[in-house]
C-alpha cells in the first residue's frame, strides 16, 4: 500500500472504519488522490461529469473543493495585500473573505452552451466539447458512471486522453468500459445503482477532506 502522509492517511483510515466494504478498493482511493494531488501541485484543474445523481456528485464535488470544507483557507498575507493595493475599500472585504480554492469544474452546469451544442451538434459529446474546450495536459478528469458505460462520459475521457490529461474512473462493480480506459478507476462493491451512488460520496468525501489536508493543512 503507498505510504501518505499522517494527516492525509488519517481520513482514508476513517472512511475505511465507517465503510469497511470500501477496504478492498483503497489502493485505488489513493492511487487517484495522488494523481489529482499532482495535477493541483502542477497548478492544473480538475474536471467532473456524469449523469443524474452523478452530475449533483460532480457539483457536490467541486463545492467541497473550490471553498472550504472543513479547515480554514485563509488567504496568503501576499495576496491579501495585493487585494488592499487593488482597491482600498473593497480589498480588505475580500482579503477577510475569499477562500483557498482547488480550481474544479462540472461539466453539467453550463446550460447555455450544452443545450446549444446539443441542438446544433449531437447530445452525447457535449461533455467532450468542454474538455475540450477546458481541458489541458496535466488536467484530470473524473467520469463518474454507476454502469461505467455513460457513452457521453467515455467520449470525454477519450478526448482527455487525447489531449494529455489523466482520466479518473469513479463507477460500480463490475468491469466497464470506463474502468478499461481510465489512468484508475474506483469501483466501488456493488452493482445496484443507489446503492453504488450510496457509496460513491464518503469516497468523494475522503478525496475532498485529503486534498484540504494536503494543501491547506498547514494553513
Amino acid at each position: 500500500m503507498s505510504i501518505l502522509d499522517p494527516k492525509i492517511r488519517e481520513h482514508l483510515d476513517m472512511l475505511i472504519n465507517r465503510y469497511p466494504s470500501l477496504s478492498n478498493v483503497q489502493n485505488e482511493i489513493i492511487a487517484a488522490y495522488k494523481l489529482i494531488q499532482q495535477s493541483y501541485s502542477a497548478g492544473r484543474k480538475l474536471l467532473l461529469c456524469g449523469n443524474g445523481g452523478s452530475a449533483s456528485d460532480s457539483e457536490h464535488i467541486v463545492g467541497e473543493l473550490m471553498k472550504s470544507f472543513k479547515l480554514p483557507r485563509k488567504l496568503t498575507d501576499d495576496f491579501q495585500k495585493k487585494l488592499i493595493e487593488a482597491n482600498c475599500e473593497l480589498g480588505p472585504i475580500l482579503a477577510k473573505n475569499l477562500q483557498g480554492a482547488l480550481p474544479a469544474i462540472a461539466l453539467d452546469g453550463h446550460f447555455a452552451l450544452t443545450t446549444a451544442y446539443m441542438n446544433d451538434v449531437e447530445p452525447l459529446l457535449c461533455f467532450a466539447q468542454q474538455v475540450y474546450g477546458f481541458g489541458v495536459e496535466g488536467d484530470v478528469l473524473l467520469g463518474i458512471s454507476t454502469s461505467g458505460n455513460s457513452k457521453n462520459v467515455l467520449y470525454a475521457a477519450t478526448v482527455a486522453k487525447a489531449k494529455g490529461m489523466k482520466v479518473i474512473g469513479l463507477t460500480g462493480a463490475k468491469d466497464s468500459k470506463l474502468s478499461a480506459m481510465a489512468d484508475i478507476c474506483v469501483k466501488v462493491p456493488s452493482e445496484e445503482t443507489y446503492q453504488i451512488q450510496e457509496l460513491h460520496l464518503p469516497v468523494y468525501h475522503c478525496w475532498c477532506l485529503m486534498l484540504e489536508a494536503a494543501f491547506f493543512g498547514n494553513v
